[in-house]
């Protein structure tokens, strides 16, 4: 158990700018909202797959897809990342969550989508 703690506290996960993140995911990569659902509700990031932070230990992601986790404002997705990361994941965070998305002009969706 120690040694899983030391690499959930110990890794450094990649940071993104959402135009780094949105240039990912047309390579591939799967974005992570890792967000309650009220938050989702009321906006996402299309193409997003939502996956509340409480869930993350047992849901099925991909293990070969590169993952680039989002919140908010990159809080909660730091912790994920690192969560995922010590689990094998090749895993990125989204500075800023998707308040820098929006800032950047990307795109948005309203209502909750999976």
């Amino acid at each position: 158990m120690f040694g899983f703690l030391k690499r959930l506290t110990g890794s450094r996960v990649p940071g993104l700018t959402p135009q780094d993140a949105q240039e990912l995911t047309r390579q591939g990569a799967l974005i992570v909202d890792v967000r309650e659902p009220a938050e989702r509700a009321r906006i996402f990031i299309p193409g997003s797959r939502h996956v509340p932070l409480g869930d993350l230990g047992s849901t099925d992601l991909p293990p070969g897809q590169v993952l680039i986790c989002q919140c908010a404002g990159g809080h909660r997705s730091a912790l994920a990342a690192r969560q995922l990361q010590a689990q094998g994941f090749d895993v990125r965070n989204l500075k800023g969550g998707i308040q820098a998305w929006q800032a950047a002009g990307l795109p948005t969706r309203t209502g909750s989508r999976t």
